[in-house]
This record gives structure tokens, sequence and C-alpha cells, in this order.
């Protein structure tokens, strides 16, 4: 009887760390890639995988701001996510994971300020997708939140009535406008916390 109550037990034991090892692991493969990022301290700046080898590099740059427009947001982590040059995902599998190759993470200085060096995606035309760069903000008041795309002012799919679109119900300074430095195109994108999210992820 005391084998049985024993053998009972331990089965219990095991089912209880399988179920709590189960449900981390679904957690974890939900979870917003805004929380993946390897490195023990991210700093303001970070580099997107196979930048080297891209022939529009770009460099993105810019401020977050608190609600008011005005207080730079120290220690916010910025994410990105983008298409390649040919307006495909390089997706990778990590750990069961599915994730963009085209990625990276910052968190902003005591002034806000924040730089990705990234090359200009394309479009996918089968879809007549838009070039687009995907971000997701976490500050330390709220949940990880999804941001207007940046998108690009040389763009052939961004049409007028796009632009218009956005102009009266979205945020014009989301379409970035690059110049070339030193042969590198340069854009800057500033942000401010409550007035870009659009939907929680």
């Amino acid at each position: 009887m005391k084998n049985l109550i024993y053998f009972f037990s331990i089965t219990c034991l095991l089912g209880t760390f399988n179920l709590i090892e189960a449900q981390a692991t679904q957690s974890y493969l939900e979870r917003s890639p805004v929380y993946d990022y390897a490195e023990l301290n991210l700093n303001n700046t970070d580099t997107i995988p196979d930048y080297d080898f891209k022939l529009n590099k770009l460099k993105i740059t810019g401020t977050i701001y608190e609600n008011d427009g005005q207080t730079p947001a120290k220690d916010v982590i910025l994410f990105i996510e983008q298409p390649n040059e040919n307006g495909d995902f390089d997706l990778r599998k990590e750990n069961e994971k599915r994730y963009v190759n085209h990625r990276g993470w910052v968190k902003t200085n005591a002034d806000g300020q924040y730089t990705f060096y990234t090359f200009v995606p394309g479009n996918d035309r089968r879809y007549n997708q838009l070039q687009q760069i995907f971000p997701v903000i976490k500050d330390s008041a709220q949940q990880e939140y999804a941001l207007e795309t940046f998108l690009f002012e040389e763009d052939p799919l961004l049409s007028r009535a796009c632009r218009k679109r956005i102009n009266k119900k979205g945020d014009p300074s989301r379409i970035l406008k690059p110049k070339k430095e030193d042969g590198l195109l340069v854009a800057k994108r500033d942000i401010i916390l409550s007035s870009v999210s659009i939907q929680s992820r």
C-alpha cells in the first residue's frame, strides 16, 4: 500500500512539473519578440543582421518622448523587424519559436535617443505591400504595444490616396524621408509614447 501511495505521489508531482513546463513553453512561444533580446544590457544603438551586405544602408535615429511630447523618455525598449530588400520576411526558428531574422532592439539613453543601422526594405509586389518597418515599444509604465509602421517617402506603392489617409487619420511623421549623408541614407523618427500606440501585441 505504501508503495502504491508513493508511486501515485511521484506521478502527481511529475505531472505538475510537466504542466508548468508546458505553460512556460506556451508563454514563451506566444510572447512578443520585444522580450527576446539576447544581450544582458541593451544600449541605444543596434545593427540589423546582414547590414554590411546591403546596398541601401539606412540609419534611423530619433528621440522618444514622454506623453507630454517634451520630456525625453529614458530606458524605453524599441524593437523593429522588417522584410528583406525583396519584400520577403527571412523567417528563422530557435527553441521552437519562429522569428524574423532582420530585427533589432535598442534601449533609449538618458536623452531618450536611439539609433538603428539597417537597410531599406523592399515591396512585396505579390500582395501590393508597402516598404515597411514594424516597431514595437515597451516602457516601464505599460505593456508592450505596436507602433504605426515606418513607411518610406520614395516608395512607389505609397499612393497619393494612402498619403492623404495617413495625413488625415495617422501620424505623417511615420513616413521616413531618408537623405544621403556620407554615402549612407539617414532618416529621423521621433516618437511620443502615448500618441503612437495602435494595438497591443
